[in-house]
């Protein structure tokens, strides 16, 4: 099967695999649960604060999904676009959004958008990039950015245990909600793929030792003891979550 058609077939399962799930998206990803909330929240921040969004910023969201995050961002008054290839999660998103003034939605594949280049100041998202073919996103992300225009994700860590289980046991797949074609990664590759795009300041650190399902009594000692976990050498690498950022070169 050549590239293109390989490609084709895999946009397709998503799009079917994310059809299926719309109804539950949330309560599959986990963001539904108290501890799901404080995660979600800590990420929006961190797109924030990462990105310097605010007002006069463009930022663009790939795979904004129900919308989860995009909702919060917003409330920093850039101009937030998302893009998500499903049309069942977009309508999510555009309830969800609706009364935001600086939120707008696109249906697309991040890989190949129709954006101009250099139309984004940021561009950020949640547990996405590893649905695509990082090398090609990588590429289409350095074109999107503007010169000194930065990138932000969180991503999960394939050397995560959990992560590991979920990614590598292929039976167990359905059982977590895990797409045909998805895979995480390791720091180290997704710092070569976004290095090979052109981009600098690149980096990839691993947060996040909060669980889902910790009990809603716990959630508070839970996160201080995660976030001096994530200080400690060696033990931090085994966190959750990867946070990337890099810069486009002015």
């Amino acid at each position: 099967m050549s590239a293109p058609a390989a490609s084709a077939d895999r946009l397709r399962r998503e799009i079917e695999f994310h059809r299926r799930i719309s109804s539950r998206a949330e309560e599959i990803w986990d963001w539904d649960t108290p501890a799901g909330r404080v995660r979600a929240a800590r990420r929006a921040g961190l797109f924030v604060e990462h990105g310097r969004l605010g007002p006069g910023r463009l930022a663009l969201e790939l795979g904004c999904g129900t919308g989860l995050f995009l909702e919060q961002v917003a409330r920093s008054g850039a101009a937030v676009t998302g893009l998500d290839l499903s049309a069942e999660l977009l309508a999510q998103a555009r309830a969800r959004c609706a009364g935001l003034p600086h939120a707008r939605l696109v249906r697309g594949n991040a890989e190949q958008t129709a954006f101009p280049a250099a139309s984004f100041d940021v561009v950020y998202g949640s547990s996405v990039l590893h649905h695509l073919d990082t090398e090609a996103a990588a590429r289409e992300i350095a074109r999107l950015l503007r010169p000194g225009g930065r990138l932000v994700f969180t991503e999960p860590n394939l050397l995560n245990p959990q992560v590991a289980l979920m990614f590598l046991v292929r039976p167990l797949r359905p059982v977590f909600g895990v797409s045909p074609d998805e895979m995480a990664f390791t720091a180290g590759f997704i710092r070569r793929r976004l290095a090979g795009a052109g981009l600098v300041a690149v980096a990839a650190r691993p947060f996040d030792f909060l669980h889902p399902h910790t009990p809603v009594a716990c959630v508070a000692g839970v996160r201080r003891l995660g976030d001096a976990l994530e200080r400690l050498p060696g033990l931090r690498w085994i966190a959750g979550s990867l946070l990337i950022t890099a810069e486009k070169p002015r």
